[in-house]
């Protein structure tokens, strides 16, 4: 039978002294490569390559207002924080920023496709396609006829998806909307581009439609039997159970179910 003897307390201590610089060897060359990679000049972020299609924006002065932002090289830069630095630019709706060796990034830029101003007309906040309120230099909007949106906050999209289904509705009268307010009781209110204001009422989306193209088939009947044509309406109320109220320049006329079936109106009033 073999006994094993423990090992000197000399031997221990020259072992652990062993270890003890050999981690600390492997760490010091561990940071000075770290400290060799982040100094290391041909590393450095060479070349910013911007992509998509850009209309208020250009790839010279992207790079310029960015690249400060940009901390690291090419191996160190945080890609996440260059994405957001080009979604801080105005009209930059989404941007996607990746590697390309060696020493360059290269940034795939989607913009802002302005539809519609949002909220009152002091302000600079603008709806793109998908629904989406941002922020930027209204001068620079090309389209002369946009519409105005308003509604409460987180409801742009609603908004949105309403004008599109009541834009061509209206269509057959020849009149445009201007503005289409949601307000906060959950109602809807039109501005056509001939100033008239209509109270389209609540309810679903269909209800409101189905209210509207009531409104749109018999406004010109109503209209010419008092010498008018549809352009002539002030104000309209949709909100009637049935039918709807309506001004026209010149004469007062309350519209219900009977002049949603084409017969004389109610009661008039001459201004």
């Amino acid at each position: 039978m073999t006994n094993t003897l423990p090992a000197p307390l000399d031997v221990k201590l020259m072992n652990l002294t062993a270890t003890v610089l050999f981690v600390g060897f492997v760490a010091f060359v561990l940071a000075a490569g770290a400290w060799w990679v982040l100094r290391y000049p041909g590393f450095a972020i060479a070349r910013i390559v911007v992509q998509g299609e850009l209309v208020h924006n250009n790839a010279v002065t992207l790079r310029a207002n960015v690249a400060p932002h940009l901390a690291g090289n090419f191996f160190t830069v945080d890609l996440r924080a260059a994405r957001e630095a080009f979604e801080q630019v105005p009209w930059v709706r989404r941007a996607q920023v990746r590697r390309v060796y060696p020493g360059s990034l290269q940034v795939a830029l989607q913009e802002h496709e302005a539809v519609a101003y949002w909220g009152s007309e002091s302000g600079s906040a603008l709806v793109n396609r998908q629904g989406e309120v941002f922020e930027a230099n209204v001068g620079d909007v090309e389209q002369d006829d946009l519409p105005r949106l308003l509604g409460p906050a987180g409801t742009s999209r609603e908004v949105l998806q309403m004008h599109g289904l009541l834009e061509p509705v209206l269509k057959p009268l020849g009149l445009e909307m201007e503005t289409l307010e949601l307000t906060g009781r959950g109602g809807w209110r039109a501005t056509l581009d001939s100033e008239a204001v209509v109270e389209l009422g609540g309810g679903s989306a269909q209800e409101v439609v189905q209210r509207t193209q009531r409104f749109v088939r018999t406004l010109t009947q109503v209209a010419a039997q008092y010498g008018r044509r549809p352009d002539a309406l002030e104000s309209a109320d949709l909100r009637h159970a049935g039918g709807y109220a309506l001004r026209l320049r010149g004469v007062t006329t309350v519209s219900a179910e009977s002049a949603a079936a084409g017969a004389a109106p109610g009661a008039v009033r001459r201004r």
